[in-house]
């Protein structure tokens, strides 16, 4: 029987997951820890059929209601964000990280400096802290694993050989909703049309990354820092058809893809199951019925997002941060009808133009406090540009 903690059970990744251990053989797994950001009833829920032995709301306005809901379970209760660190430090075989954005930066490090397996879903702690993490995971003796598809599918294609081998690896993107609106149209567009994606089921935020082609300029900032490879070396390819999920190319020209249906249960059950593998009920892959596989090159005009990204890679350090940041502002401000999609993009290239890319000082808890303070700042420098388009908007 393994322990496992889920950091973020309530969202998306964190219900696939459950849905998975539901799914195991029964004794195959057990529940240490559940942790959301103030989904009280789902949470309480899923404390009480899977029988957690601990239950963490990020919202210390939330405990009172969850407090409540398992009163009699023997189920431990706690709340606020020291107790999301706590939980993320509490001993278990295998954790999933799935808090969005840079608010799972200090769970993640606590899981990894108490070693075991983390099966990483939040990409904004490579991004934002690349060094801090993969140092913890090292101290810790903590095995990382990626569950984002594109990486796990990366992970998957190299089977075992070092990352350095490869000549270059392919991420490949859907294209998201706008994949074939001009610019006009995706001046217009609403949160509702960012977040219907054609192919993923994604929360709000990821989807509307998605459409915007942030999530894979992400991505290659994380594939940049997982596998130790140089920005060259990592490409992007739009596919429509979200069949391929990653490509390895070694030196003698052999390319090795990972292919399977869009469905975040096959990386997440990879990771679960690592180094072995799961049977997993999803859909197969009909190639017959699928029929062709397109690929093509981003519209760096149409989606600059992708640009951006790799910009603040290039530059290093603080810059990464900057980025991540600030989107998660220009993208709230979006999905609450303050700002306008293509602003997002923009808004994102203000606080980074102001910014810079600052020295990221000191290692450990120094280091963590410098590049929480930059994270506080490029959303202030954020907000003002977001304000200052919604006046002119």
């Amino acid at each position: 029987m393994r322990s496992l903690t889920i950091l973020g059970s309530t969202g998306s990744v964190g219900r696939s997951t459950l849905a998975l251990v539901e799914a195991a053989p029964p004794g195959a797994f057990r529940i240490e820890a559940l942790v959301a950001n103030r989904d009280v009833t789902t949470l309480a829920t899923q404390a009480r059929h899977f029988g957690a032995r601990l239950a963490v709301v990020a919202d210390p306005a939330a405990h009172a209601a969850l407090a409540e809901a398992l009163a009699g379970t023997g189920i431990e209760t706690a709340a606020g964000p020291d107790a999301v660190v706590a939980a993320a430090a509490r001993p278990a075989d295998w954790t999933m990280a799935a808090i969005v954005g840079a608010a799972g930066l200090r769970s993640t490090l606590a899981c990894l400096s108490r070693g075991g397996v983390l099966a990483l879903a939040n990409k904004e702690s490579l991004v934002c802290a690349a060094d801090l993490v993969l140092a913890a995971a090292k101290a810790g003796g903590a095995t990382l694993l990626p569950v984002d598809s594109e990486h796990n599918a990366i992970f998957q294609a190299l089977n075992g050989e070092d990352a350095s081998a490869a000549e270059r690896i392919i991420l490949t993107a859907s294209g998201g909703p706008f994949r074939s609106w001009d610019l006009a149209r995706m001046e217009a567009a609403t949160p509702e049309q960012a977040v219907a994606h054609p192919v993923w089921s994604m929360g709000a935020k990821i989807s509307v990354d998605s459409a915007t082609m942030m999530n894979k300029g992400l991505e290659v900032i994380e594939a940049a820092r997982l596998f130790a490879l140089p920005p060259e070396r990592i490409e992007v390819l739009v596919h429509p058809q979200s069949a391929v999920h990653g490509l390895v190319q070694f030196a003698d020209g052999s390319l090795i893809a990972q292919l399977g249906t869009p469905d975040m249960r096959t990386p997440i059950a990879h990771a679960l199951a690592w180094p072995k593998r799961m049977a997993v009920a999803t859909p197969r892959l009909d190639l017959a019925a699928l029929a062709r596989l397109e690929f093509f090159a981003p519209d760096p005009i149409r989606f600059p997002a992708l640009r951006l990204a790799r910009e603040a890679l290039h530059a290093g350090g603080g810059a990464p941060t900057i980025l991540n940041a600030a989107n998660e502002v220009a993208v709230a401000r979006f999905l609450d009808r303050r700002l306008g999609f293509l602003d997002i993009a923009r808004v994102v290239e203000a606080a980074l133009s102001q910014l810079g890319a600052p020295a990221i000082e000191g290692q450990g808890a120094a280091g963590l406090a410098t590049i929480i303070a930059l994270d506080a700042e490029a959303r202030r420098v954020a907000g003002a540009h977001a304000d200052c388009r919604a006046r002119l908007g």
